[in-house]
């Protein structure tokens, strides 16, 4: 799988010591292209480590190897039909100064602060990049995670960020991806987790597409759902469709992002660890799968 030699890598670490603005260099000079050709999009994900989520099923620490993850976006980036990146800083840096970023998309994630698992989980502060620090080092867009629990107060406050930083993209003039969704606060632990109800994500959804002064840089990066088509009725945004966390049976994964495609609005995916460590390992066969779905080959 590997596209990345170990000469690569050495002269990638020695470039941090050495030369440290390189990398910022190569991220804002790279080969630039329009955010849409077709009206489709297939961003891969890869910000999951900036807010402490290391791990897939079966594996928690997969993501902890920066040079098997950076190994596995290559293959991804180099699959025809793949737009772009979504990811934190560090990782935008290293795709760039690797050369795997030319004519590719880059989307950089916002609100890192609300760490897995930590007690301030939901309390989900803007530590990545701002839409200042998006426009400045040469991105396309940007993204933000919006949890929205009932029972936590604090959401208010997340709901304030992610409006602002709503705001703040449109004034530059970029994209910015706005995943709601509906989370519950355990009185007993304290732990948050994402709540498995179609009505509770239709209203996150809702709540997601109204934040800030203005609608239009934003797209809304929702979950298949068990019905695409209602939860995205309540909307005329455009949506991609993330990957979420992998399941046991990729074919039902398949099938669900096959489906949402049809709904009218839906324009393409954001998948990350789904494509990146797939059960067999084969992230090459993976990724063309999913672009199929979002291109489907005329026959």
């Amino acid at each position: 799988m590997a596209l990345i030699s170990d000469a690569m890598w050495n002269d990638m670490l020695t470039q941090r010591i050495e030369e440290p603005h390189a990398a910022l260099t190569a991220l804002r000079s790279r080969q630039r292209r329009p955010l849409l050709t077709d009206n489709r999009l297939f961003i891969v994900a890869a910000d999951h480590t900036a807010r402490g989520m290391l791990g897939v099923p079966g594996e928690p620490f997969a993501m902890a190897d920066r040079r098997r993850m950076l190994e596995a976006l290559a293959v991804a980036l180099s699959v025809e039909g793949v737009d772009g990146v979504l990811a934190s800083a560090d990782v935008a840096e290293d795709l760039a100064l690797l050369g795997l970023l030319d004519e590719r998309l880059v989307f950089g994630t916002m609100n890192r602060g609300g760490l897995a698992g930590a007690s301030w989980e939901l309390d989900d502060r803007m530590t990545a990049y701002s839409a200042a620090t998006l426009h400045a080092n040469g991105l396309d867009g940007g993204k933000v995670l919006l949890r929205l629990a009932d029972n936590d107060a604090g959401t208010a406050l997340t709901i304030e960020r992610c409006a602002k930083a709503v705001d703040d993209c449109a004034a530059l003039d970029l994209p910015i991806m706005v995943e709601p969704l509906p989370y519950a606060v355990d009185p007993a632990t304290g732990s948050a987790r994402l709540l498995d109800d179609d009505d509770a994500l239709l209203r996150a959804v809702a709540v997601g597409a109204g934040l800030g002064g203005t609608s239009t840089a934003t797209w809304l990066k929702v979950p298949a759902s068990r019905d695409p088509r209602r939860m995205l009725a309540t909307t005329t945004l455009p949506a991609l469709i993330l990957g979420g966390t992998p399941g046991s049976d990729p074919e039902a994964t398949y099938s669900s992002w096959e489906r949402a495609m049809e709904v009218p609005n839906v324009r393409g995916l954001v998948v990350g660890r789904s494509l990146l460590f797939p059960a067999d390992g084969d992230v090459e066969t993976a990724v063309r799968r999913a672009a199929r779905i979002i291109r489907p080959v005329a026959h």
